[in-house]
């Protein structure tokens, strides 16, 4: 299913001008992460790493986003009888002029929106980095 998922996100990102550099992404979280630190079972909080990275960094065609989290989303959109499905959000790829929009009217998911999810399924907003390039040069600029 993770393939499948993969598969749409590249294909919708391309479609709305992404360029992907890499056959999948590296996923990230966008800002703070509520759910993360509340709800999240032990083997998430165990694989996961807390990295601050400027969003600054990425151009227009490096990263997607989802909200929330890629499978959750994907899941949603396809099961749209659900209590929780908002097709403004769900089964969509952002790109990020239309996150930081989303942000800058709503604030992030979880605080002032999308608080309607039950803490099973992961309430943030997805990050897909399609390209590593901007990664490796913050990783050396850090050692420097």
């Amino acid at each position: 299913m993770r393939r499948q998922i993969e598969q749409w996100l590249r294909q919708e990102f391309i479609a709305k001008g992404g360029a992907p550099q890499e056959s999948y992404p590296i996923y990230m979280i966008l800002g703070r992460s509520k759910w993360l630190l509340t709800a999240a079972d032990a083997a998430t909080r165990a694989t996961t790493a807390k990295i601050q990275i400027p969003l600054s960094l990425f151009q227009e065609g490096d990263v997607s986003f989802t909200y929330p989290d890629s499978m959750v989303s994907f899941l949603l959109a396809n099961q749209k009888e659900s209590a929780y499905y908002l097709p403004d959000y769900h089964g969509r790829i952002f790109t990020l002029s239309e996150i930081r929009s989303i942000i800058y009217s709503n604030g992030l998911p979880g605080e002032k929106w999308g608080t309607n999810l039950p803490s099973f399924l992961a309430n943030y907003i997805e990050a897909q980095v399609w390209n590593q390039d901007p990664l490796r040069e913050y990783k050396r600029q850090l050692s420097v």
